[in-house]
């Protein structure tokens, strides 16, 4: 049977763009994102998603919760999908990132390299795909809602895509977007990349 995911990365905050915010506490969404996120509870509304699962920061649960009132589900908090454990980078601007080598090389050759302190992405993959693997055992033929982070979406889109992890910027996953993946014992399909709620 076929299970589908919905992955939301969580909606927009204050932050984006120029902070690189790891798994700092208390980054919650502005207006926008409050926004952003009534628009992709509105849109998943009836795609008969029965769990919805959050990485356990607020903006991802603070983008989670309104898809879960519009469906009538509870949100569960899922470790598995937290974001990337960026290590001594948390909470540093992406300006001064610009002029540490081990950024550069972080960003040029993700499978070789790891953030000072934290995990690679290959580590991210690796838990990522695990979890969805056994969600998919624990809900043949359902339809879950898996909000997260974009590099740890890429990660599980890539997997499913079999693209190596250095192809990880061939493609976007914005704030507030809905990437759909179809999958089953036969394997795997993306149905939809990167695609906007908004109205």
């Amino acid at each position: 049977m076929t299970t589908t995911f919905f992955f939301v990365r969580h909606a927009a905050h204050d932050r984006v763009g120029t902070i690189l915010c790891g798994r700092m506490q208390g980054v919650s969404l502005g207006p926008l994102g409050r926004s952003q996120a009534e628009s992709v509870s509105a849109r998943l509304a009836d795609e008969n998603i029965s769990v919805v699962l959050t990485s356990p920061l607020d903006r991802a649960r603070e983008t989670a919760e309104p898809i879960g009132a519009k469906i009538g589900c509870q949100v569960e908090i899922c470790e598995a999908i937290n974001e990337i454990e960026f290590g001594e980078w948390s909470g540093q601007s992406f300006d001064t990132l610009a002029g540490d080598p081990r950024w550069n090389t972080w960003n040029q050759s993700r499978s070789t390299s790891r953030p000072p302190g934290g995990e690679t992405m290959l580590e991210v993959q690796t838990r990522v795909v695990s979890a969805l693997e056994q969600l998919r055992r624990d809900h043949p033929g359902g339809s879950l809602a898996v909000v997260s982070h974009g590099d740890v979406i890429k990660s599980a889109l890539l997997y499913y895509l079999g693209m190596p992890i250095d192809a990880y910027s061939r493609f976007d996953i914005d704030p507030a977007s809905i990437s759909t993946v179809a999958v089953s014992d036969w394997g795997s399909k993306v149905i939809r990349l990167n695609e906007s709620a908004a109205a």
